[in-house]
């Protein structure tokens, strides 16, 4: 018996222990893992690991912090100096970690504060009255 079926039938045995499991639940689960588990060594899964990166870069940008993929603190807003130390810079690190182009990074919370500042302070309107200003009336 491989090494990757017996440890399929070990994690099998001790969710069993812990729920009822019909014969076929177990039958296809032992089969599952242990195709999984030795994907996992040969590193055949390449595709599922990125898509897993990916959930999991998406996972790091939370409420109130976000997690550098990198080195795993944890801060508010991940800043240039920060992904430098890293040699990177923002758009590298989203291209690295599978993160769309115009992701923010930063937390959810301290991006909704500064989109509803910025639609408080109404710019756009006021570089509207300073162009209409500046024109000489002929």
């Amino acid at each position: 018996m491989s090494d990757f079926l017996k440890e399929a039938v070990e994690i099998v045995k001790a969710q069993a222990a812990v729920r009822s499991m019909t014969e076929d639940e177990i039958t296809s689960m032992v089969k599952k893992l242990a195709a999984d588990l030795s994907g996992l060594a040969c590193g055949c899964d390449a595709q599922e690991t990125g898509q897993a990166a990916a959930e999991d870069a998406k996972k790091s940008i939370k409420e109130r912090s976000i997690v550098c993929l990198e080195c795993g603190k944890t801060f508010k807003i991940l800043s240039a100096k920060h992904l430098a130390l890293h040699s990177l810079d923002a758009k590298s690190y989203r291209e690295k970690w599978g993160l769309k182009k115009g992701t923010a990074l930063a937390a959810k919370s301290l991006q909704r504060d500064r989109r509803n500042k910025m639609k408080e302070m109404r710019l756009w309107e006021r570089r509207g009255r300073a162009k209409t200003e500046q024109k000489p009336s002929a």
